[in-house]
């Protein structure tokens, strides 16, 4: 295993589209709950522990070569909003085509073959870490950290707030983000005696109801 395939994987300059969606930020930024550092440190601290654990168990169960279909399955049940789920398989089509050029796997192509409109995010994440060698704590850290550098880089474009700031906010959150990590990694092991229900189903309704009013607004900087 080469760790430093995760940082490959978890580069903001590989190219699998995240750059186009904030993680809810935006809809959060224009309702007022995020207008500074602070805030944006509460509202990336509730995704990494409710949306964040969730991605991250999946990512990790896939890295342990859980049945990518029965995962993502697992992801639909786990993502009530229509918006939600069409931007994560928007997503997980596009880190499909990264992560099948970066490293080639038989595993990647059957679900690209499976998932011609793609697969959740975090399951082909996952299945990515596992081609790149990695485990599912790397996929499961690979993931949370996704799910609050993705708010943390928006808020920077539709706040102009200051780099250091966001930088620092995410800093932060690192103790955090290790808790979370392995607790995903830990529910992915049991999948093979619990079934998919051994994973995480932490929700976060107002994420849920802001991607929907989101997703219908005439104009709008991210994707999602």
């Amino acid at each position: 295993m080469s760790r430093a395939a995760l940082l490959v994987l978890a580069d903001g300059r590989f190219p699998a589209g995240g750059h186009a969606h904030s993680g809810g930020a935006e809809a959060a930024v224009k309702a007022g709950r995020i207008s500074g550092a602070a805030s944006l440190e509460d509202f990336c601290r509730g995704r990494l522990n409710t949306a964040g654990l969730v991605s991250a168990a999946l990512a990790a169960a896939a890295a342990l070569g859980v049945d990518p279909a029965l995962l993502d399955s697992a992801a639909d049940a786990r993502t009530p909003s229509p918006a939600l789920r069409v931007a994560a398989r928007r997503l997980g089509r596009q880190l499909m085509r990264a992560a099948r050029a970066t490293w080639p796997s038989a595993e990647l192509d059957a679900l690209a073959r499976a998932f011609p409109k793609g697969a959740h995010q975090p399951v082909v994440l996952g299945l990515a870490a596992r081609a790149a060698g990695l485990g599912p704590e790397d996929a499961a850290y690979c993931s949370g950290y996704e799910s609050v550098s993705g708010p943390a880089t928006a808020t920077v474009r539709l706040l102009s707030l200051d780099p250091f700031d966001a930088t620092g906010v995410l800093a932060r959150l690192a103790p955090e983000l290790d808790v979370v990590a392995r607790a995903a990694a830990d529910a992915a092991r049991h999948v093979a005696d619990g079934g998919v229900d051994a994973l995480p189903s932490a929700s976060a309704p107002l994420l849920e109801i802001s991607a929907q009013a989101h997703a219908a607004w005439a104009v709008r900087l991210f994707a999602s």
